[in-house]
């Protein structure tokens, strides 16, 4: 059983526009995104997502989360990822809908972590928890994994577990989650707390992480890979960069992409 957002979903649609269905409807959107019509494509959309279009609902939560063509409106986002949680928690693992239910848990997860100032979403750890963990444990989110893992490095609103942190820090990272390469890349360098040690393994993390990474929004991840490269023996370096150079070659063998 999926946990509710535990709030009211106050916003509703406002279908100005008379469509006869939210197929209809998309297709206005697509033409008049294209066109630039900013208000008729909002509006189109609107009236999909009151038909109960997941993909509509979450295209807008995430317009007005980001300010993409609309005013930024937290709350609005908030409502609309409480929509898809409350109407689609059960949604098969492993399908395209399933993607977006588990995007809009972690992203309920993010909006209990700080709250929405103003509104009445206020910070409740316990409930963010909650929302990471469905996103993590059900849909396999690797975003909830990540975030789950976080908290359980914390000891926000669950009790502090440094191994179930490395446990979700890694199934993040198996999945080419960059951050979580490179926590989990750090978690092994240092060991400790009931995480073995292994260097070489943690440098190999690190590496992968930085080759993932995004420059302008990951900045950190570069700086840690270079500060952790930088303090290795060159033994280990050498041993990570190997590890990697051998895990390449088994995935080009499995994708049948040839080697020169």
């Amino acid at each position: 059983m999926a946990p509710a957002p535990d709030t009211p979903t106050a916003h509703t649609a406002l279908p100005l526009v008379p469509f006869t269905s939210a197929r209809d409807a998309l297709k206005a959107w697509m033409r008049d995104s294209t066109a630039g019509n900013k208000v008729g494509a909002v509006r189109a959309l609107e009236y999909a997502a009151s038909q109960g279009h997941l993909t509509a609902q979450y295209k807008l939560g995430r317009m007005y989360a980001g300010g993409e063509g609309v005013p930024t409106n937290d709350l609005k986002a908030f409502e609309y990822f409480s929509k898809i949680a409350d109407e689609n928690a059960d949604a098969m693992p492993g399908t395209a809908d399933a993607r977006l239910v588990g995007s809009a848990f972690v992203a309920l997860g993010n909006y209990f972590s700080d709250g929405i100032k103003g509104s009445y979403v206020k910070p409740n750890p316990d409930r963010a928890f909650d929302m990471f963990h469905y996103a993590a444990s059900y849909f396999g989110d690797p975003d909830g994994q990540y975030n789950l893992a976080r908290l359980y490095m914390t000891g926000q609103g669950a009790s502090r577990d440094p191994r179930q942190a490395a446990r979700w820090m890694k199934l993040a990272a198996e999945k080419g989650h960059a951050p979580a390469r490179a926590a989990f890349g750090e978690m092994l360098i240092r060991g400790g707390e009931g995480v073995p040690r292994q260097p070489v393994l943690g440098l190999m993390w690190l590496a992968m992480a930085r080759e993932g990474a995004d420059p302008a929004r990951e900045a950190w991840i570069i700086e840690r890979h270079d500060v952790a490269f930088a303090a290795a023996s060159s033994s280990d370096r050498s041993a990570a960069l190997a590890l990697i150079e051998r895990q390449n070659l088994v995935n080009s063998r499995n994708s049948g992409t040839p080697q020169h």
